[in-house]
């Protein structure tokens, strides 16, 4: 086993607030140059572009696990991460279903959904920054019903966390781990959330351009890159665990 870097939440050109320069190649290449090999696409509430940001990895150094990010009824923001593709596009397909309103270009920009070199395919006019109607229960059940990893974004910011937004993480709610933005070091997660620390904690980019991939990134220790070896460092199975208290991370 070895150490692999992950940043578990990126962002592409499909979320309102991405950038236009968020591509599938530009996305990968970013990953490669900065040393990680384990990277997270979710968008705003669809997975319309995860597909084409995997295609985009074949023969590079990069692997791409397919994700949503889904905003509650409580507008907190939870993260769910798949082994397959489709079990993402069957999330996704709930989250249409409890998602009303269309987007505003203009006030909340372009949402471009894009093939493996970027080529506009489609614009989805649905309202993706908005919140469904699903309740935070139901979101982490349907991640689980298919397979998926439930993960609660960014529970140090104020806005879309958990904590900013309901003040607590309900004990019955079960995540499979929490989530830290590059303003907080994963050592400092095991003081500052201490009463949370029976859960694993990861620290991701939450990157909306390409400059900010990397900024925040999780040292694994695995055997491979794999989603199956991920569930096992959450639930520290067989050694593999996430290395906190590694210099520079």
């Amino acid at each position: 086993m070895r150490i692999f870097r992950a940043d578990l939440h990126i962002h592409t050109c499909l979320s309102p607030c991405g950038e236009l320069e968020m591509s599938p190649k530009a996305i990968v290449n970013e990953a490669v140059s900065k040393g990680i090999e384990l990277i997270a696409i979710c968008d705003h509430n669809s997975a319309e572009n995860v597909t084409a940001v995997m295609e985009a990895s074949h023969q590079t150094s990069v692997t791409v696990l397919p994700g949503i990010e889904v905003t509650s009824k409580e507008e907190v923001h939870i993260s769910g991460l798949f082994n397959h593709p489709d079990d993402a596009s069957s999330m996704q397909l709930l989250v249409y279903n409890h998602l009303d309103g269309k987007n505003d270009e203009t006030a909340f920009g372009l949402q471009v959904v894009v093939d493996k070199d970027g080529t506009v395919m489609d614009y989805n006019d649905k309202l993706l920054i908005g919140a469904t109607n699903l309740s935070l229960e139901n979101i982490v059940q349907a991640i689980h019903d298919r397979r998926g990893l439930a993960i609660a974004s960014h529970i140090d910011r104020e806005g879309f966390g958990i904590l900013g937004q309901l003040g607590f993480i309900p004990a019955d709610l079960e995540l499979d781990a929490l989530e830290v933005s590059s303003k907080v070091t994963l050592n400092e997660t095991q003081t500052i959330f201490k009463e949370y620390r029976n859960y694993p904690f990861l620290r991701s980019s939450d990157a909306h351009r390409l400059s900010e991939i990397g900024r925040g990134r999780t040292p694994l220790m695995m055997a491979a890159v794999s989603f199956e070896e991920l569930k096992m460092v959450l639930k520290g199975e067989q050694g593999r665990t996430i290395c906190y208290e590694e210099q520079g991370i």
